[in-house]
């Protein structure tokens, strides 16, 4: 069910997307799709660059699947194994390179200005997937993620400088 509701809005925004561009030319739409790392191997609590478990492997390659109907132009990741597998199937799909991000030295408005009109994924960690969203927005709407958590897909689209946000959860 949860599925068919992202498969219809992304249909819908794509349509969007393509009638607007079609009828204005001065149109500029940008879509950003923000997830958190899947399940990472939490074993040794010393390991501050764990890879994903099994079980995170399977939950990146769902995120492929639940997102294949988009042909994303840049994916953003972390410098940590498990955004990087996290991200790794969708790029892999799109036939594109994942972009490193530091998510303490991100410039927001450089980050929008070089990806203005593109469809950009971004995978996160669960407190700074919401504080990228917040940024790009420009408002504090979104709180940190639950640990347990890795079902949050944030959709942000913008509309010639005109930011709206919505929230799916896939747990």
């Amino acid at each position: 069910m949860k599925l068919s509701v992202l498969l219809t809005f992304i249909i819908l925004t794509s349509c969007f997307q393509s009638k607007t561009q079609t009828e204005n030319t001065e149109t500029i739409v940008s879509n950003y799709y923000f997830i958190r790392h899947a399940e990472k191997d939490e074993s040794d609590a010393s390991n501050k660059n764990p890879h994903l478990t099994t079980k995170g492997l399977e939950h990146a390659e769902n995120w492929s699947k639940i997102l294949s109907n988009e042909s994303f132009d840049l994916v953003y990741s972390t410098d940590y194994h498990r955004t990087r597998e996290t991200a790794n199937p969708i790029a892999y799909k799109n036939g594109i390179k994942i972009s490193i991000y530091n998510p303490s030295d991100i410039h927001y408005d450089s980050f929008l200005k070089k990806t203005k009109g593109k469809k950009v994924l971004v995978v996160g960690h669960s407190n700074t997937t919401p504080v990228f969203v917040n940024n790009l927005i420009r408002t504090k709407k979104y709180e940190d993620i639950d640990h347990d958590n890795y079902g949050n897909l944030y959709i942000v689209t913008i509309i010639n400088g005109k930011a709206s946000s919505q929230l799916l959860n896939f747990n």
